[in-house]
């Protein structure tokens, strides 16, 4: 019985630090997507910043205004931060202010979350997710807008930063 009670205990800890590895793995991405979305932005000449490659698209501004509004938005509703206030941006300057602000905001929040709880389900408008698909989702929605700010650079003749990664 002592066996199955210390099998049971080892199996809850390992677990418990597996997901806080996860927390730790994504913290530090974090970090490192900040900075490669913040220079992005600071290479973006402000005369650029209302440039859009088609009329559908979003300004490249808007593209930034956007992913704020999603970081804000995932961490907030599904890790329990801070409401945080919709983009005013309407220059370079306050643009990559909300940016920095928002990706600290998100960090704090996760930083913060007990990594146990990962596993927990919520409703998510494309069905019942888990908090480490949604943990996962913040991450993968910047990399995606990342992208094609980095189209926009190319086609205004800006090099793009050296890539961040881990």
């Amino acid at each position: 019985m002592k066996k199955l009670i210390c099998f049971a205990l080892f199996l809850i800890f390992s677990s418990s630090n597996a997901q806080e590895n996860v927390k730790v793995a994504w913290l530090e991405k974090w970090e490192n997507s900040k900075k490669y979305l913040v220079e992005m932005a600071e290479a973006m000449p402000e005369e650029h910043f209302s440039y859009k490659p088609t009329e559908r698209q979003k300004t490249f501004l808007e593209q930034l205004a956007h992913i704020k509004g999603n970081m804000d938005w995932l961490s907030n509703t599904y890790f329990n931060g801070p409401e945080m206030e919709k983009s005013k941006a309407s220059n370079k300057v306050e643009i990559i202010s909300e940016l920095k602000a928002s990706f600290n905001n998100a960090y704090e929040v996760i930083a913060k979350f007990n990594a146990s709880k990962f596993d927990e389900k919520v409703d998510f408008f494309t069905g019942e997710k888990s908090k480490i698909q949604i943990l996962n989702l913040l991450q993968d929605h910047v990399t995606h807008h990342r992208g094609q700010i980095i189209v926009y650079l190319n086609l205004k003749g800006v090099e793009p930063p050296r890539f961040v990664g881990w």
